[in-house]
């Protein structure tokens, strides 16, 4: 097999470098040599566990600050001001979604040119879509900050929440461009290999929002009392000292990543590198507009049971939240260790990162979701309370739908590597078919027969499909030539 480093195509030939024996001075290394953030080295178990762990540290956090802080509108501002933050989040995921796509598409083009030791080419990617995403933030955020009111009416969100929902959001939407230069600057260090920098970032931001809410909810002494306005613009300051803590550990040690001088001029968005972010990121984006349009209707069936089963069903997704985590964790150290194989040519090594990734969150998944299962009374009971009659439905809910998850990180797997590609269409076509047809088939199917359990037997059919069109793909699919110019050769699994 040619081990040489791919040449990814929509790359001018003469950008791209052969991945040289040592890394450029400008690359910090350890103390065995090699760049610092190199994924391409050791034993693949230890580097990915190293690697994920402060991605789930991560989000166990943001979900916990995003719980506490709804904890702090709920107590101070009332229901109805907790459900305007709802669907507010709402319109705020549906709105940058594809601009997670595009950070994902730049962490796995940072991550191909990182671990062909071209630092100039990784800068020149991470330059582009950090330009790029702020110039679309801009864009999106003026928008909707003009049609706040027409998007929450096209939502048709409750007139007794409307006011308070567009008074938050006009604050999220001014604020855009400051949580999205944090996402993009800490999905980046991950394509470097860096994931202990976004996660100390996490922990300040976090932190900050906590305490902040509540201070610029009520104003206590002489500072104004802002309402639900003051909630948003906690999270603006605290993504802004998040982001402002990257910086400063970006510059203050060095790190592969930062841009001075001449390379500022990477933050214009243009060239071979644009359109790589572009034409893979909106595939990317899609997926999770599909992921969370299907989130909807599947509530609006779950509605349709009643007050019970619907009160069951949102404490068991807070378990479910959790359930997830490690699979996104995995998934995207996956992701970006096959990015930098990709770039340092060593293909082979790409098959061993997949199948150790699938054992890994395979393993800490089944774990948990045995957890859950076994201990769901007391669990469930902290969201709907010991005595509630929801809870007996919930607990039902585990034992048909909890399984659901742990299969799914085998798709969430597979996926992470076919991106790390350059393969995105696939996915989304895979997505799409698991969902649609198969998920929300089954259930018009056979909700005459079994009523509302359709709802919960939906869940492992689509998660099925997912994993079994997956695996298919994996093994007889086109993946592995996306990225890689026919003269390069055949990357072995």
């Amino acid at each position: 097999m040619n081990e040489a480093s791919p040449i990814p195509i929509g790359e001018n030939v003469a950008e791209v470098q052969l991945a040289p024996q040592s890394p450029p001075p400008s690359a910090p290394v350890d103390r065995s040599g090699n760049p610092k953030g190199d994924l391409t080295q050791g034993p693949i178990l230890k580097t990915l566990l190293a690697f994920s762990m402060p991605m789930l540290i991560s989000s166990v956090l943001q979900t916990l600050n995003g719980s506490i802080n709804a904890i702090w509108v709920g107590r101070l501002l009332g229901e109805t001001a907790l459900a305007a933050t709802a669907n507010a989040n709402l319109v705020m995921f549906m709105m940058i979604a594809l601009i997670i796509g595009f950070g994902t598409a730049t962490t796995v083009r940072v991550g191909q040119f990182f671990g062909a030791r071209d630092i100039a080419g990784a800068r020149r990617n991470f330059g582009t879509g950090i330009g790029f995403c702020v110039v679309v933030s801009i864009v999106t955020g003026l928008l909707g900050w003009f049609f706040t009111r027409d998007i929450l009416a096209a939502l048709n969100t409750p007139a007794a929440s409307a006011d308070l929902a567009f008074q938050y959001l006009q604050v999220v939407f001014i604020t855009l461009p400051f949580g999205v230069v944090l996402m993009m600057v800490s999905m980046g260090l991950r394509g470097a290999g860096d994931s202990k920098t976004p996660l100390y970032a996490m922990i300040l931001t976090a932190a900050i929002d906590i305490v902040a809410n509540p201070v610029l909810i009520i104003g206590p002494g002489p500072l104004p009392a802002l309402g639900i306005a003051g909630s948003a613009m906690a999270t603006a300051f605290a993504n802004l000292a998040g982001l402002c803590f990257m910086l400063w550990r970006i510059y203050g040690r060095d790190l592969p990543l930062r841009l001075r001088g001449p390379e500022l001029a990477y933050l214009i968005p243009r060239g071979a590198a644009l359109r790589y972010i572009v034409v893979k990121g909106i595939p990317m984006g899609a997926s999770m507009l599909l992921s969370s349009s299907a989130g909807v209707v599947m509530i609006g069936f779950v509605n349709r049971e009643g007050l019970e089963f619907s009160a069951a069903y949102g404490a068991s997704l807070q378990l479910w939240n959790y359930l997830q985590m490690p699979a996104f964790a995995v998934s995207s150290a996956v992701s970006a260790m096959v990015a930098q194989a990709i770039g340092a040519g060593k293909h082979a090594r790409v098959g061993k990162v997949t199948r150790v990734g699938l054992t890994a969150t395979l393993t800490m998944s089944t774990v948990m979701a045995a957890i859950i299962v076994l201990a769901d009374r007391p669990l469930l009971a902290l969201f709907l309370g010991s005595t509630s009659p929801a809870l007996p439905v919930a607990q039902h809910m585990q034992l048909l739908c909890t399984a659901s998850y742990v299969i799914m990180c085998v798709t969430m797997i597979l996926f992470g590597t076919m991106r790390a590609y350059g393969a995105v269409l696939a996915p989304l076509v895979i997505l799409g078919i698991s969902l649609y047809p198969s998920r929300m088939g089954f259930y018009y199917l056979v909700y005459p027969m079994i009523g509302s359990d359709a709802v919960l037997w939906a869940y492992p059919v689509g998660s099925f499909a997912a994993a079994g069109l997956s695996v298919l793909y994996y093994l007889k699919g086109n993946w592995r030539r996306i990225n890689v110019l026919p003269e390069v050769g055949p990357p072995a699994s």
